[in-house]
């Protein structure tokens, strides 16, 4: 046996290319493809399968290919990007485990109906199903967490299938789209045509919402005596924000969003009544459980939002429900109006009837509903103890980075715990895709490379991944990827040496058993930051946090890591329980 010679995979001697000189392999028609989408950024990581692909990419100029450090964080970027943008994210993984590393970032484009093609290599055609190296069934396992997925065969279909996956991913309720290309359709060759159109008989999402449903829907407006218009991520990612301001601006109607639909609706707006649901506000979820008309515009009733579905369907109201999406409307609470439709159109369609209607919102039944609306705020739900003034709380922390900020184009990203919901809470959020962060999945590590993918896509804008010591562990190595391509974020870890909002529930449920719950061997984050080439600044006393802000925010090209010492006892508050109503709220420790 020769030892001589390295095993290298060889190409397949099947597809001659001399015959056909002038025609593109499938690797340079997919690359054409993404430039007749007019991509600009690709995320990804190379391995054996797309090799092709990225001696494609090596031989182009106008997308520019942002090499992550783990491929999960190649999906949470182009995510992110596709998030702040409105536009479809692009990632691109090997066969194997580049798919089942991308998978959670998958998961979490899709419960958030993120549009977004991820390209995945796979083991050659021949070799499917035998176990081949780094070989994993991608359409199996990825088919539950996608809006659609494609194993490409034939490189003669590659084209219209890229054609196809974008325009399901940006269509109807976007969502992530996969696509599957074996390595030896990726080095075949056939022509390129790109469809400028596409048409799927199996595949027409209602644009237009029906009009009588809509003419019901005013009707039922104007009678209100006790309306609320609670509005989700859908009406962001439909990009109706200003519709929704219009309508809620002509009716005077209080206005809710939830964790997804953050600056839909300006929150220094009186009308606005804060975020509702778990960790929502007194004001907001009483109003929710009291209205009697309920326009839902782009949400989904899920639970954290609504709570216990007897306990919320125990008071009678009308409900109107505006989605995209049919298989939302009634999935969990039953609706009396529902008006399929992008909510962008709909919404202008309702506005107009209001307008053109002889009929105006009943002021003198508004009154003493705004009345007691007032009477819930007085509760002031989201105020906090300071303390002596020797501890840092981290409301403070969001607070006074929102007052640094709330004049700049900035952009919020968080991973998931408490420092979520104090960043949703204390960060009031005036404009839509400038709150980044993983709602349905509830998926720690996407913070940091949330951020990267915005920082490409703004790179004037200010981007800060407000996070926590263990989340930000989670894709911590994406500071490697910050520095090769100079997107200067800014990150503020909420540091209280827990898993926070694990440990709130455990003191809570579970007598104070902290079972796995103490950080107990946490790194040096300065030292880390500065490993990574960045600036990194401990700040241990509440009157460090401001200038340690500022100096970040003075320190525009650079990425900087501020790991903030924060009270180990807060909790977040209001709270509702697994299993309660959202009237059964926790306003504080005394409700314990």
């Amino acid at each position: 046996m020769d030892t001589s010679a390295p095993n290298l995979e060889r190409a397949p001697a099947a597809v001659p290319r001399a015959a056909h000189a002038a025609e593109p392999n499938g690797s340079e028609i997919l690359v054409r493809c993404l430039q007749a989408e007019n991509v600009k950024f690709l995320w990804g990581y190379p391995g054996g399968a797309v090799l092709y692909i990225y001696d494609a990419l090596y031989k182009q100029q106008t997308i520019e290919h942002v090499l992550v450090r783990h491929e999960q964080a190649a999906v949470h970027a182009a995510d992110g990007y596709a998030r702040a943008t409105g536009e479809v994210g692009v990632a691109l993984v090997t066969s194997g485990p580049g798919v089942t590393n991308a998978v959670t970032g998958i998961a979490t484009a899709y419960m958030d109906s993120i549009p977004m093609v991820i390209v995945t290599g796979q083991v050659p055609t021949p070799a499917i199903g035998l176990d081949a190296f780094q070989e994993c069934d991608t359409v199996g396992i990825t088919r539950p967490i996608v809006k659609h997925n494609f194993l490409v065969k034939d490189v003669r279909d590659l084209a219209m299938t890229m054609k196809k996956a974008f325009h399901i991913a940006r269509t109807g309720r976007p969502g992530p789209v996969v696509v599957d290309v074996p390595k030896d359709v990726s080095m075949a060759t056939a022509s390129y045509h790109y469809p400028a159109t596409v048409e799927m008989r199996s595949y027409n999402p209602v644009k237009k919402g029906h009009g009588g449903q809509i003419r019901k829907a005013a009707q039922l407006l104007l009678g209100a005596k006790r309306p609320y218009i609670y509005t989700g991520g859908g009406v962001v990612l439909g990009n109706a924000s200003a519709e929704l301001r219009a309508l809620v601006d002509l009716l005077g109607f209080p206005c809710t969003n939830t964790l997804m639909g953050l600056g839909a609706y300006p929150a220094s707006d009186p009308k606005f009544l804060g975020m509702l649901g778990m960790h929502g506000t007194y004001e907001a979820n009483m109003t929710m459980q009291n209205c009697d008309v309920l326009l839902a515009v782009g949400a989904r009733f899920d639970d954290r939002v609504i709570g216990n579905p007897k306990h919320f369907a125990s008071v009678e109201r009308k409900i109107i429900h505006i989605d995209i999406d049919p298989s939302s409307i009634s999935k969990r609470v039953r609706v009396d109006i529902p008006i399929v439709g992008d909510v962008k159109d709909v919404l202008q369609e309702l506005t107009a009837q209001i307008r053109e209607s002889a009929s105006k919102p009943d002021v003198k039944a508004l009154s003493p509903w705004w009345s007691q609306i007032n009477e819930w705020r007085k509760r002031d739900c989201l105020a906090y103890s300071r303390g002596a003034g020797d501890v840092i709380k981290p409301q403070h922390v969001v607070e006074t980075l929102w007052e640094l900020t709330k004049d700049r184009e900035t952009y919020i990203t968080s991973d998931v715990g408490q420092h979520q919901m104090w960043a949703a809470q204390y960060y009031r959020f005036d404009e839509p895709r400038r709150w980044i962060n993983s709602g349905g999945l509830g998926t720690m590590g996407v913070g940091l490379p949330y951020a990267m993918g915005i920082k490409l896509a703004k790179p004037e804008a200010e981007v800060f991944c407000i996070t926590g010591e263990g989340s930000i562990q989670m894709c911590i190595q994406e500071l490697s990827t910050c520095l090769q391509y100079k997107t200067p974020v800014k990150i503020v870890s909420l540091n209280n040496r827990y898993l926070g909002m694990v440990r709130q529930w455990q003191q809570i449920d579970y007598e104070g058993r902290y079972s796995h719950s103490y950080m107990d061997a946490l790194p040096d984050f300065v030292k880390l930051a500065e490993a990574y080439g960045h600036v990194g600044m401990r700040i241990d006393k509440p009157s460090e946090v401001e200038p340690a802000l500022r100096e970040a925010l003075r320190l525009k090209d650079r990425t900087v890591f501020i790991d903030v010492q924060t009270d180990q006892t807060e909790n977040v508050w209001p709270m509702v329980k697994a299993g309660k109503g959202i009237t059964e709220m926790l306003l504080g420790s005394e409700d314990l």
